[in-house]
């Protein structure tokens, strides 16, 4: 498996990793992919994916975070184990006044993902339509995942009509993600991808405590479960999912 999400660049696992590798590996949770969201964790990324070789980073600025300058993201960008660009998107839930800000950001990065020949990383947070109309004008231009899905049904086929995946996360086992589960229910395999999300949103039976990759196999496990296909068909065709996107065939 890959966790396609974690977020194991921050200061609480840092003397903790050998360990987190540990454990990843021995829940067949083989690579990672580390995630930035503003410049201190873009670097904390780019630091392990250069220590672990089963490591890999993406760069980007966090709607929430909306510091620096987008450009500033290009000194990594044509670094091999720097694989994709993100996350970036709309955030609705924490703020919803600074809209065109957050618009402004995203553009940029989605521009420059684009220039890069990179996918991208999409955080929606109560805002699957805002992130979606924003870019739709770039159908056909760019690939990447909408990570952590929270929308419908319904929003998932949209996303995949833009040519991206789905990122389940563990919220797919809580018992009241009703919306989630029949997404993985209808949505065919070949449009998923597994995720984490650490240190966030642990599935159960960890819900309420630190996340890790190494728990990429519970959702593994659901998403078998709501498909009722063998755990080791999701396992390959998931982990097949992230090589194409993430352009991993020559590294791995």
């Amino acid at each position: 498996m890959i966790d396609t999400h974690a977020h194991i660049n921050m200061k609480e696992f840092e003397d903790k990793l050998d360990l987190i590798v540990e454990n990843a590996i021995s829940n067949n949770v083989t690579h990672i992919i580390v995630v930035g969201m503003d410049f201190f964790h873009n670097e904390r990324s780019f630091i392990l994916a250069n220590t672990y070789n089963n490591m890999f980073a993406t760069v980007g600025i966090h709607p929430t975070t909306l510091k620096g300058n987008v450009k500033d993201l290009e000194k990594y960008l044509l670094h091999k184990r720097v694989v994709a660009i993100g996350e970036t998107g709309i955030d609705l839930y924490w703020n919803k006044d600074n809209l065109e800000l957050q618009t402004k950001y995203f553009k940029e990065q989605i521009e420059l993902a684009i220039e890069y020949r990179l996918p991208i990383i999409i955080h929606t947070r109560n805002s699957f339509n805002e992130a979606y109309e924003i870019i739709k004008p770039y159908k056909g231009k760019i690939t990447g995942v909408f990570h952590s899905f929270s929308s419908n049904y319904e929003d998932a086929l949209k996303a995949i009509d833009l040519g991206f995946y789905i990122g389940i996360s563990g919220v797919v086992t809580f018992k009241k993600a009703e919306e989630l589960k029949e997404v993985v229910e209808k949505i065919d395999l070949k449009h998923l991808l597994l995720e984490t999300d650490s240190p966030y949103l642990a599935p159960i039976p960890f819900r309420g405590k630190k996340n890790e990759p190494a728990y990429t196999n519970y959702v593994l496990k659901e998403v078998a479960l709501l498909k009722n296909i063998d755990e080791k068909i999701v396992d390959k065709i998931t982990t097949e999912n992230a090589i194409k996107l993430f352009k991993l065939e020559n590294i791995l």
